[in-house]
């Protein structure tokens, strides 16, 4: 690519920020990086009836846990702010007034009254409403009133929009990188509004603008914005300006049904949506975040990353760098991407197990502090504790998985599993648990292969059934039939707990 790559995040401080909002920042990250680009983050706010407190730092706060990072914009040193729109309100007007005084756009006093009255005597004839060439010279605007008349309303304080004169019967020519070309005739767009009866800017005007003044060369964003193309071409030729690359992402679906993947579904199902857990202030609900319920950000980008797109390959486990060497546009699919909430966990297992031991310790010992109710610290505990992740490692699929999977490595058994009880403990089992005793009492190296050793010959020469012992024996232990390698499991507890727990099952049995 010749030009300069400039991309740009532009998230609406309207909520949470959903985790397709991370994907199509993802995206245009990747994009920037891949091709030595400059990545923006700036804020659309001009939404203020939809504003939300607290909302744009959640948005930053979100993106910075994934790893997704930002050359210019909010809170960046840059050449093109200020990067929060509802501080741009003075560019937007100046190009507005360019717009209004080239023709190109009009000053409009209907009320939503007469709008809505309008639409109804449509509707009744079975037809739709549309404000374009084919009805705007009847209505409350500039294009049918003098300029006397226009000053007149104005100065009276009578409250306008402004809307963009769409040219009447105009082929226009698309080109997107993932959809390719596409035709529509402009008579089937309507005069959409550019600025709002508060002044401020519609996010048709604000995009156009900002990304021309900030040099914007590719927007990467959301199918939802797709209808409203062909309007941005039309306002690119208004101002006779060079338009970007354009690249519609395709939407995330729900797992089950069709349509879009929403909160709803991920409350009804019990998965999150979010990047990060978010308490909505209106109604007091609390949304599950990917950060909160244990996902690393690695695994997150990376399910996000194959939403949508594939790399060509069977890989399917990446790191961020990975990805930015191999991200390419024209690999985005068309269609949407059906979101799996058991894929999203496999990715979570997959990154687990790429974790070092140390780093796994480090990330579980608070929470062994926490449902331990007292701060383990020191070297014997870090020590004991690495090896305990590295015999559940396999099996955990989150940090938090290691207390489950391996509780009875730090307190003994105070329940033991029901359905386990019923199948490992028989008539004999507590004379045949007291010979254990005795055997394991006068291994003096009570290392696992040892242990081994010993009860298997023991076992063999009684010619007993190796589950006859070693269920019960596990039970003790564990307090079910789960877990790693029994033998490794016993020496780690020591000779002394064992027994201890061996002949506690025996009297509570």
């Amino acid at each position: 690519m010749n030009k300069d790559i400039r991309v740009r995040f532009a998230p609406s401080p309207t909520g949470p920020l959903h985790m397709g909002g991370v994907r199509t920042a993802l995206f245009n990250y990747l994009f920037a990086r891949k091709n030595n680009g400059t990545m923006i983050l700036r804020i659309e706010d001009t939404d203020q009836k939809r504003f939300v407190p607290d909302a744009e730092e959640y948005i930053k706060n979100s993106l910075a846990w994934t790893g997704i990072t930002f050359d210019e914009g909010v809170d960046n040193k840059g050449n093109f702010g200020s990067y929060k729109q509802s501080e741009r309100k003075e560019i937007y007007q100046k190009y507005i007034k360019e717009l209004i005084d080239n023709g190109k756009a009009y000053y409009a006093f209907d009320t939503p009254e007469s709008l809505d009255k309008l639409r109804k005597e449509y509707e009744s004839r079975k037809e739709v409403f549309m404000y374009n060439s084919a009805t705007r010279n009847g209505l409350n605007n500039s294009l049918n009133l003098t300029k006397q008349e226009v000053e007149e309303k104005i100065k009276n304080g009578e409250k306008y929009v402004v809307r963009f004169k769409i040219p009447e019967n105009k082929i226009v020519k698309l080109k997107d990188i993932i959809r390719g070309e596409m035709e529509v005739n402009s008579n089937t767009l309507d005069d959409k509004v550019l600025m709002k009866s508060d002044g401020l800017p519609t996010y048709h005007l604000a995009n156009i603008v900002d990304d021309h003044l900030m040099k914007i060369s590719h927007v990467i964003r959301g199918e939802e914005w797709l209808p409203s193309l062909p309007l941005h071409y039309l306002l690119y030729d208004a101002f006779g300006w060079e338009k970007p690359e354009f690249a519609h992402l395709p939407l995330i679906l729900k797992p089950v049904g069709k349509g879009k993947l929403s909160k709803r579904d991920g409350a009804k199902m019990g998965f999150p949506v979010f990047p990060m857990e978010w308490k909505d202030e209106k109604t007091g609900e609390i949304y599950a975040g990917y950060k909160e319920d244990g996902y690393f950000p690695e695994s997150f980008v990376n399910l996000l990353a194959l939403l949508g797109w594939n790399p060509g390959t069977e890989q399917e486990v990446f790191t961020m760098d990975e990805l930015i060497q191999i991200f390419d546009l024209s690999r985005v699919n068309k269609s949407g991407a059906k979101f799996d909430p058991e894929k999203a966990k496999w990715f979570q297992h997959q990154h687990l197990q790429r974790k070092s031991t140390d780093e796994l310790t480090e990330l579980f010992l608070p929470i062994l502090n926490e449902k331990l109710g007292y701060n383990v610290q020191g070297k014997a505990i870090t020590d004991y504790t690495k090896k305990v992740i590295e015999l559940l490692k396999e099996r955990a699929t989150f940090v938090k998985d290691f207390w489950e999977l391996g509780q009875f490595f730090y307190q003994a058994p105070e329940i033991y599993d029901k359905k386990a009880m019923k199948k490992a403990w028989k008539e004999n089992t507590v004379e045949l648990m007291k010979e254990v005793v005795k055997l394991l009492e006068n291994i003096n190296d009570f290392e696992a292969k040892n242990i081994k050793e010993k009860l298997s010959e023991w076992i063999n020469n009684r010619e007993i059934g190796f589950g006859k012992v070693m269920q019960p024996l596990r039970l003790a232990l564990v307090g079910g039939l789960k877990g790693p390698d029994l033998f490794e499991i016993m020496e780690m507890l020591g000779k002394t707990e064992v027994l201890k727990r061996i002949e506690r099952l025996i009297v509570n049995a």
